[in-house]
Order: structure tokens, then C-alpha cells, then sequence
């Protein structure tokens, strides 16, 4: 398989990253399980192959702190099926791709502590371009809690884009108010974060340096939050309203979810793609 894209040649460095970014998320959520007392949750990681070239690891959490957390690496290649190019700027029926990628969903236990997903991606086909983003999403919005870690989220992912452009923060916040809402429901997913995709500046070493930071950053803006909630007591009834607004997620990520969209769509494994679902969920 060959590409022209100047992507072609950071394509080894850039699945290496994302096994080392998964790592570090996975030890670091290992350690909040520590903190919950006896019986800590630990990473299951499952290999799976993509018919047509390339695979993945799953790696799921059952825990203390965190119900079902999952973080997904993969590298995949093959041609986009004519219906899926329809989808991708400036890409033709049968053309070449090769994507790899990272992504993070977290449904913790306690509803003091919110959910949160992270991915970061390298796409390359006759062009090349990296996409990604984090958002959070308080299972009780509204309250003063939730406010302060929605701000101490948007800070660390702020910080991030500023290295990098100025204008970023904003343009990616924006971008992700926009995808991350539920138009048949009329409201957003939750917090926001921010979200970028199709990301070419022209300079390919620039693009994956932001998106790193942006990997990065996930553990500034969201680990401090769970060690500061995960503890917190709860009631009865708030552990409805969390299941309940689980649904939010759940609806979002198979009517709208282009992650989702795909993984079906270029024969991912279907396990990987659905380990964001929650693992208990109610509709009213």
C-alpha cells in the first residue's frame, strides 16, 4: 500500500504513541482503583485482527471506581467501500487507507464522578490529516460540582490548544458543542470538551505534536477529578439519575457517533466499537 501524504512516513511513531498513551491512561486508572480499598479493578486486554489488514487491543475495566472504562488502540488498512467514501472529504470508492488511532470511554460508579471520553487519530489516504478531542459529561448537570469540573476539563484542554494556536480552544470547543448534542432531544451530551477532525495545517510533525498534547492532556483534565470525587457518598435516587442519563450516551453514540460509523463501516471488530455502551442503563 503506498501514500504520498507526508503522514505516510510518521505512521510507525504515530501507532507506537498511542500504545504508550494507552498504557500510561490504563496504569493511571489502576492506581485511582487502588485508592477505592480491597479488590481493585484491573485492565483485561484482548488482541483482534481486521480481515483485510491491521487489528487492535481492547483493554475494559471492571472496578471499584470505574464500572466499565475502556481504552481501544488500533491500526487498520484497506479500501473504503463506496457507500463510507461518500463520507470523506475528497476520498474516492476504493481508495487506500490506513488509520490509527485511541479511544477512551469511562463510565465511573459513583454518579459523583462524571463520564468521559478521549480519542486521538491519524487518518492517511491519498491526503493525511489527525482528528480528536475530549469531553466530559456530569451525570449530575446543574450543580456546582459539576460546573467546577467542567471548568477545571475545559482549563486543562485549554492550555493544550494554546501551545499550539491561539484560536484553536475556541474553534474546537465550538466544534465540539456542536457534534457531541443530541438534536432529537434538543441538548447537549453533557460538559463539552473540545473536538477537531480533518486537522492539516500542512505541516504533518505540527499536527501530530498537538494531537499528543491533546492525548496528554486527558490526564491533566480528568484524573485529578476522579481522585477527587470518586469517594464521595451518594444517595439512592442519584444513582437513577445516572443511569438514566446514561441513556443520553448510548443514544448519541449509535444514532451520530462517526467513530462508531467508522468501525462498522471498515469491518472493525465489533466489541471494540460498542465498548463505549455503559454497563447498566435505564430509560424513563
Amino acid at each position: 500500500m503506498s501514500f504520498s501524504a507526508p503522514h505516510h512516513a510518521l505512521k510507525t511513531e504515530v501507532a507506537h504513541w498511542f500504545t504508550r498513551l494507552r498504557d500510561r491512561i490504563c496504569a493511571e486508572f489502576e492506581a485511582i482503583e487502588d485508592l477505592a480499598g480491597p479488590n481493585p479493578g484491573r485492565f483485561e486486554r484482548t488482541s483482534w485482527d481486521r480481515p483485510g489488514g491491521g487489528g487492535g487491543t481492547r483493554a475494559v475495566i471492571h472496578g471499584q471506581v470505574f464500572e466499565k472504562a475502556g481504552v481501544n488502540i488500533s491500526v487498520v488498512e484497506g479500501q473504503f467501500s463506496p457507500d463510507f467514501a461518500a463520507r470523506m472529504p475528497g476520498t474516492a470508492a476504493g481508495a487506500e487507507f490506513w488509520a490509527a488511532g485511541i479511544s477512551l470511554v469511562a463510565h465511573p460508579r459513583s454518579p459523583k464522578l462524571p463520564a468521559v471520553h478521549m480519542n486521538t487519530r491519524m487518518l492517511v489516504t491519498a491526503k493525511g490529516w489527525f482528528g480528536g478531542g475530549g469531553d466530559l459529561t456530569p451525570l449530575q448537570p446543574g450543580t456546582a460540582e459539576a460546573a467546577e469540573d467542567a471548568a477545571h476539563f475545559h482549563a486543562a484542554y485549554k492550555a493544550a490548544c494554546d501551545r499550539h494556536d491561539p484560536a484553536y480552544y475556541e474553534k474546537f470547543k465550538q466544534w465540539c458543542d456542536e457534534y457531541f448534542y443530541l438534536p432529537h432531544r434538543n441538548e447537549p451530551r453533557g460538559a463539552g470538551g473540545i473536538f477537531y477532525d480533518y486537522l492539516d495545517t500542512g505541516n504533518a510533525a505540527a499536527d501530530f505534536a498537538f494531537t499528543r498534547d491533546v492525548g496528554e492532556a486527558f490526564c491533566a483534565a480528568y484524573l485529578p477529578i476522579a481522585r477527587r470525587r470518586f469517594a464521595e457518598p451518594y444517595m439512592a435516587e442519584e444513582r437513577e439519575a445516572q443511569l438514566v442519563r446514561r441513556g443520553r450516551y448510548v443514544e448519541f453514540n449509535l444514532l451520530y457517533d462517526r467513530g462508531t460509523m467508522f468501525g462498522l463501516k471498515t469491518g472493525g471488530n465489533i466489541e471494540a466499537i460498542l465498548m463505549s455502551m455503559p454497563p447498566a442503563v435505564k430509560w424513563p
